[in-house]
């Protein structure tokens, strides 16, 4: 059974707690923070991640989760993803004024990622590469794939990314960052929409 606990703390933050069988994840997320991240989820390089996409996203971010890294990272990545998706869309709101569509390179030496996003409320990803490596540390590389499209998904975003090197360290770090900095762009309030939201359908 699973239990979700979403609470708006501010006008662009969120907390939210879920708890499984496999995870227990408390987060709170701030849209317009400094960079500041506090994680530990037991895969140190997903920590690495996470703390690289609150930087480079400017998102006040913490993260615990405690999940069931017996068996695998599986759970613990795929729950986490679920979470910050809903954080996202519940500090996000009605989405009045955000500037909606983003898209970003990052390259990380022999890598280079893309992201795409348009903050529509249609969840879509799609996902175009291969990781050179099958895991960094304790974390399994296509779960890099895996987070993306569950933050998509949670987040109610169309979210295409793509991405090429040589080394999958470099690879799933140029996709964080990519990520971070095109939602980053595209939640930002545009001054010019007084408000509005971005659609000609008047909501999103």
């Amino acid at each position: 059974m699973v239990g979700f606990v979403v609470s708006r703390m501010t006008d662009r933050a969120a907390a939210v707690v879920r708890e499984t069988a496999e995870t227990e994840i408390d987060v709170t997320l701030d849209i317009d923070g400094d960079g500041e991240a506090t994680v530990d989820t037991g895969i140190g390089f997903f920590d690495h991640m996470l703390e690289s996409f609150a930087k480079h996203g400017l998102f006040d971010l913490t993260v615990d989760c405690d999940g069931d890294l017996e068996i695998d990272d599986h759970h613990t990545v795929e729950d986490v993803a679920i979470v910050l998706g809903e954080a996202f869309d519940e500090a996000l709101g009605e989405k009045r004024g955000i500037v909606r569509y983003a898209d970003r390179k990052v390259p990380l030496d022999e890598a280079v990622a893309g992201v795409v996003v348009d903050v529509s409320g249609r969840p879509l990803f799609r996902f175009d590469g291969e990781f050179s490596q099958s895991s960094v540390g304790d974390m399994t590389s296509h779960m890099a794939k895996h987070f993306l499209r569950s933050l998509a998904m949670n987040a109610d975003l169309t979210l295409h990314a793509e991405v090429t090197g040589e080394n999958a360290h470099h690879e799933i770090e140029a996709l964080f960052k990519a990520t971070a900095r095109t939602l980053d762009d595209a939640t930002r309030i545009d001054e010019r929409r007084g408000g509005d939201t971005p659609s000609t359908k008047g909501e999103l």
